[in-house]
């Protein structure tokens, strides 16, 4: 099983040599059944995009267009509205159910809209955009940022969506995002019986993340990497809530099921011997960053381009 959103990485596996695929089509569809289920279901992701915009205290930044790119039902949209209210906050997510809902989320009030939240809001609905994340529906350096709450998560390979957003970026734009590391979900992934087949979707170490970075294109990325523990009260719960946000396994390896009742309930047994103070946990590897767009050095012939800046006029 995997957590929430869009394509993803390696794991355990990976050090087989053997690759690491997703089922697109499975998760679109997963995914949209989710959209009636997600919100609630979803406090790690919220918690995230909280710690997400909190980093954004420190970055200098006036985008005038941004796209949450992954947006699920819309939920950071208030948050980035009200963040940057002279922008033009744009949602994007491969499943049409979710960008329904989020398209139908009202935008923030403006400031000094007193009358309008007191008259209980109104406005047109957010521009919405059905797009993989590997093929941007947005001409070469028209967003001024791009937010992506765990949407890397669900790619098996993130350079193509980080190429693809490297390429819309204007110069000077910045890249901020999340996603989940290898030891998501390791108390599950230890429980599983082995045997052929991914149990447990796989995520691509921060490291990798970094060195995809830049060969996209970024520069200066800044990541740091965090664990989170949910806890749950038995072991459905956390199935639960990995369903409800259309986030179960979509290897094309995945197996179609235990190796019988008795593996099952070994499983449950082992993950039961976890429990600590009444509660099952439930880790996930939480990995932040930033990275920019800078000025190009070559032109998109090979030729190397050369800057030259004026000397200031002697006073």
């Amino acid at each position: 099983m995997t957590s929430r959103p869009q394509d993803s990485a390696p794991g355990d596996a990976a050090a087989a040599g053997d690759a690491f695929h997703l089922d697109r089509h499975l998760l679109r569809r997963r995914f949209a059944r989710a959209a009636a289920t997600s919100d609630g279901a979803d406090p790690l992701i919220r918690e995230i995009a909280r710690r997400m915009d909190e980093r954004l205290d420190y970055i200098r930044l006036a985008p005038k267009r941004i796209l949450d790119l992954g947006c699920g039902t819309g939920a950071d949209l208030e948050r980035l509205g009200e963040r940057f209210p002279e922008a033009q906050v744009i949602a994007a997510d491969f499943a049409l159910p979710m960008l329904a809902r989020a398209r139908a989320r009202k935008p923030s009030a403006p400031p000094g809209g007193l009358l309008r939240r007191l008259l209980g809001g109104g406005g047109k609905p957010l521009p919405a955009v059905a797009a993989d994340a590997r093929s941007l529906p947005f001409a070469h350096g028209t967003l001024g940022m791009v937010w992506s709450n765990l949407m890397l998560a669900a790619l098996d390979d993130p350079l193509p969506a980080l190429q693809e957003i490297h390429r819309v970026l204007e110069v000077g734009g910045l890249l901020m995002f999340s996603t989940l590391g290898p030891d998501t979900l390791r108390e599950l992934r230890a429980v599983l019986p082995a045997g052929s087949g991914e149990r447990v979707h796989r995520f691509i170490d921060m490291h990798d993340i970094g060195d995809t970075l830049v060969k996209a294109g970024f520069a200066d990325p800044v990541m740091d990497m965090e664990m989170l523990t949910l806890t749950y009260a038995d072991l459905d719960g956390l199935f639960a809530d990995l369903r409800a946000t259309g986030s179960t396994n979509a290897s094309t390896a995945r197996p179609r099921g235990l190796s019988g009742r008795r593996a099952w309930s070994e499983a449950r047994a082992a993950y039961e011997r976890l429990r600590s103070g009444g509660r099952l946990p439930a880790s996930f590897e939480i990995i932040q960053g930033h990275a920019w767009k800078a000025a190009p050095k070559t032109a998109a012939d090979g030729r190397s381009i050369v800057r030259f800046h004026p000397r200031p006029l002697p006073h």
